[in-house]
């Protein structure tokens, strides 16, 4: 007997009936599986996008790419296409480059798609500036006493130390001078 999966969708254990709608998705491989149509940045973000999202996704084989940082014997800017893609927690690319060449584990933030590469170029630029005009405000905050109660004075007044920005409580700076003062004795 078959049972209902819900408007438009057909029936378990029938081959009949309607089917959802594949329009505008493409199969992958051979093996019948199918995914949406990938979309780029929503209107009028393109001139927005952060470095971050335009290199959000992953490439894929035969992307065109540029290089965005310099490689030994590669200047920036450099175009060529993925030839293979591979890594999970470190994703990196071997590209087939214009002229020829053919270079592997080029890390996936040293790559930005074609398309996007002027765009990124620009995004980058307006983050530098954006992180120097932050650097500025952040110095003539802390040259001018800043608030109170916030940042390291905050953590000194506790007794506690920031180190590389993380705050080590003051029984853990304790623990670590009674354990000197043991050792040396």
């Amino acid at each position: 007997v078959a049972e209902p999966l819900g408007p438009g969708r057909g029936t378990v254990g029938s081959s009949s009936g309607p089917v959802p709608s594949r329009a505008g998705r493409r199969r992958i491989g051979g093996h019948g599986f199918t995914v949406a149509p990938r979309g780029r940045y929503f209107v009028g973000m393109a001139s927005e996008a952060t470095t971050a999202e335009m290199q959000a996704r992953t490439l894929v084989r035969g992307e065109r790419v540029r290089l965005v940082t310099d490689r030994p014997g590669l200047e920036a800017g450099a175009g060529g296409k993925v030839a293979m893609a591979n890594g999970f927690a470190w994703r990196r690319y071997w590209v087939r480059f214009d002229d020829g060449r053919v270079v592997g584990h080029i890390d996936h933030h040293d790559l930005v798609r074609a398309g996007d590469y002027d765009g990124f170029l620009a995004a980058r630029d307006r983050e530098a500036e954006q992180a120097e005009a932050e650097a500025a405000l952040a110095e003539a905050s802390a040259a001018s006493g800043g608030e109170a109660g916030a940042g390291p004075a905050a953590a000194g007044d506790t007794g506690e130390t920031v180190v590389n920005g993380v705050t080590v409580p003051a029984y853990l700076l304790q623990r670590s001078a009674d354990a000197r003062t043991r050792l040396s004795a």
